[in-house]
């Protein structure tokens, strides 16, 4: 594995993201109230370029004491990036799809040295294999 230093944590902007291409795989490195994530530019729903979709508050229903809907929201806490081929969505702090857990974005270690952003990236990254993603039902 090796690090690579892409400059001053304070040149990312909040939320955003930096993409960073290593021998051919790309990355993306996501930063979101002062921490960092990043992950293989793979979705795993069809192979697209997940990270480079438009990044959104996350929409959330909040539930009144009673039971009711509180409306739809936009989050103020949590960020989401959607595949601009289908529309997937992961967090971009873990990753992980926002309806289906078991679907998440390959991570790799991100961190903030002198404050600087270093991302380690590993030698050699097997391809994933393209999963075929079925909503419910046979």
């Amino acid at each position: 594995m090796r690090e690579i230093d892409l400059g001053p944590a304070a040149a990312f902007d909040d939320p955003g993201r930096r993409l960073v291409d290593v021998d051919g795989t790309e990355f993306a490195v996501f930063h979101l109230r002062g921490e960092f994530s990043a992950f293989e530019n793979v979705c795993t729903h069809m192979g697209g370029p997940a990270c480079q979709g438009k990044i959104l508050p996350r929409v959330e229903e909040p539930i009144r004491a009673d039971g009711t809907s509180g409306g739809m929201q936009f989050s103020e806490t949590s960020y989401n990036v959607a595949c601009p081929w289908h529309g997937f969505e992961y967090d971009i702090r873990t990753g992980i799809h926002v309806g289906y857990p078991r679907f998440r974005l390959r991570s790799t270690p991100v961190r903030v040295l002198d404050g600087n952003v270093l991302v380690t990236i590993p030698e050699r990254i097997p391809v994933p294999p393209v999963t075929q993603f079925q909503m419910g039902g046979a």
